[in-house]
C-alpha cells in the first residue's frame, strides 16, 4: 500500500519505519525541514533502541522516504497517518492546532479516494472535526473516511511494541475503511482476534482510558508504599501479594518517584478536561494527578530529614530520564528532585546514558552533568538512583563506598537489595520498604 505518516516524532517514525518494514511504500513528513534533512542523512533525531536500524533498512530498500512536503505526500496516497503532537494547552486540554492544519493541507493535496487516520492521542470527537475539515478543503471531490487508530507504544520498547502489538485498536464507522485498514495490520497480527474494531468515539477514548488506568495503578502504589513505611510495612511484600491475584495481575505494581514523560502526565489532563466539559468529571484521576506530584517530592523530602539541611551537600543522581531506555526528560521525576536540591543549596552531579544533552538544555552549568556513572558520585555526600537503567541495578557498592563522602543510598526506585546495601555498610532509603 501506499501510506504516508504526518509528523516524525516518536510516533510517526516508528508506525512509518514499521509499515515500510511489512512492504508497504511510505513517506514520512514533517513541515520542520530540519529534522527531515537529518532524517534523509540517515540522522535519527530520538533515542528508541532498534529505531535507527530500522529505519536505513527500510531507506535503503526504497520503501521508505521523507519530506518537509506534506502535499505532496499526501497526492497518491491510499491511506494518511496523522502523528503530530497534541500538547497541553494553557487550560489542560490537548492543543489540536496541529491537527487540524495537517486536516486542512490533506483535504487540498488529496488526489483520489483517502482513508484518514488519526495515531496522535486526541480527544473525542476530533474524528468528527477532522471530516468536516476534509469535507469542506476537498469540496468533496473524492470520497474520504476518517478512522481512529490510536497507539501503544512504550518509549525505551516502540518498535518491539509496534511490530508485535498485543492489540490494534481500528475506530470507523466506515466498511471500506475498516477494510483497509485490516488489510494492512493483517502481517503483524497472525491472530485476528486482537484487532479490535469500534466505533471512532470508543477507540478515541480508550487510549486515554488505557493510560489513565496505568498511571492510577502507579499512584495507587506510591500511596501504598508511603503508608507501609509509616506502619512498618514492606512495599515489595505487599506488591507480591496483591500482584499474585490474577484478578489483579504483577504489572505497573512497582512504586517508585512518580511518573512522567509525553503521555501519563498530558493525557491525564487532557482526559480530565474532557470529562469536565461533558459534565462528567472524574475524581479518580483528578486525585492520580495530586498523588503524583507528591509522590515527586518523596526523595528530596527523604534527604532533607537524614541531613537535616541539604545547604552545602553534594548529591549524585543516576537517571535522568523519565524512564529507562529513552532520552525523554519531559515531566521527568528527576528535574523535580534537581530543582528542589538546587534550591535548597546542594550540589548536583549526575549521569544518565541517554538524556544528558536534554539536562544540560534545561540546567546548563547549574548541573554537573558526567558522562559516566561512577564520576558522579566521586565526593557525594550522597547517591540517589532516579531512573533504573540496567547499568545501575548491579553496581560496584565497593566503589561507590569507596567514591562517596558518606555511604549513603537513595534508591528511588527499589531496584537494590536493602539487606544487601545495609550488609556493605550504607545507609539505605528505599519507596516504601522497611
Amino acid at each position: 500500500m501506499r501510506l504516508a505518516v504526518i509528523g516524525t516524532g516518536y510516533v510517526g517514525l516508528v508506525a512509518g519505519a514499521g509499515f515500510s518494514d511489512f512492504g508497504n511504500d511510505v513517506v514520512c513528513a514533517d513541515i520542520d525541514a530540519t529534522k527531515i534533512a537529518r532524517l534523509a542523512l540517515g540522522e535519527i533525531p530520538i533515542y528508541e533502541p532498534g529505531l535507527e536500524e530500522l529505519v536505513k533498512k527500510n531507506v535503503a530498500e526504497g520503501r521508505l522516504s521523507f519530506s518537509a512536503d506534506v502535499a505532496a505526500a499526501v497526492a497518491g496516497a491510499e491511506i494518511v497517518f496523522i502523528a503530530v503532537g497534541t500538547p497541553m494547552g494553557a487550560d489542560g486540554a490537548a492543543d489540536m492546532s496541529a491537527v487540524w492544519a495537517v486536516a486542512e493541507t490533506i483535504g487540498r493535496a488529496m488526489t483520489g479516494p483517502l482513508v484518514v487516520v488519526t495515531k496522535s492521542t486526541v480527544p473525542v470527537g476530533t474524528a468528527d472535526r477532522i471530516r468536516e475539515i476534509l469535507s469542506r478543503a476537498a469540496s468533496g471531490a473524492h470520497p474520504v473516511s476518517v478512522a481512529s487508530n490510536p497507539e501503544f507504544l512504550k518509549e525505551g520498547d516502540a518498535v518491539n511494541d509496534f511490530m508485535k502489538p498485543d492489540r490494534v485498536i481500528i475506530g470507523s464507522d466506515d466498511e471500506r475503511a475498516r477494510k483497509l485498514l485490516g488489510n494492512l495490520y493483517a502481517p503483524f497480527l497472525r491472530i485476528s482476534d486482537r484487532v479490535q474494531f469500534m466505533d471512532v468515539r470508543s477507540a478515541e477514548l480508550a487510549k486515554y482510558a488505557a493510560n489513565a488506568m496505568l498511571a492510577t495503578r502507579i499512584s495507587f502504589m506510591n500511596e501504598l508504599a508511603n503508608l507501609a513505611e509509616r506502619l512498618g510495612a514492606d512495599i515489595d511484600f505487599v506488591r507480591k501479594g496483591i500482584g499474585a491475584d490474577p484478578r489483579i495481575g504483577n504489572k505497573f505494581l512497582f512504586p517508585g518517584v512518580g511518573f512522567g514523560g509525553s503521555c501519563f502526565p498530558k493525557d491525564l489532563r487532557a482526559l480530565g478536561h474532557t470529562a469536565e466539559r461533558a459534565g462528567a468529571p472524574l475524581e479518580i484521576v483528578a486525585a492520580v494527578e495530586r498523588v503524583n506530584a507528591r509522590q515527586k517530592a518523596v526523595l528530596a523530602a527523604k534527604m532533607e530529614k537524614h541531613f537535616g539541611s541539604l545547604a552545602g551537600r553534594h548529591i549524585a543522581l543516576w537517571g535522568l530520564a523519565f524512564k529507562p531506555r529513552t532520552d525523554d526528560v519531559r515531566e521527568a521525576p528527576a528535574f523535580v528532585l534537581i530543582e528542589r536540591l538546587l534550591a535548597a543549596g546542594a550540589r548536583v552531579s549526575a549521569h544518565d546514558p541517554a538524556a544528558i544533552e536534554h539536562t544540560r538544555e534545561q540546567f546548563g552549568d547549574r548541573v554537573q552533568l558526567v558522562p559516566h556513572m561512577y564520576d558522579a558520585v566521586d565526593g557525594a555526600d550522597a547517591l540517589a538512583l532516579v531512573t533504573e537503567w540496567h547499568e545501575f541495578r548491579r553496581p560496584d557498592f565497593g566503589r561507590i563506598k569507596r567514591l562517596l563522602k558518606q555511604p549513603v543510598l537513595f534508591d528511588g526506585r527499589n531496584v537494590w537489595d536493602p539487606e544487601d546495601v545495609r550488609g556493605q555498610g550504607f545507609t539505605y532509603y528505599g519507596i516504601g520498604r522497611r
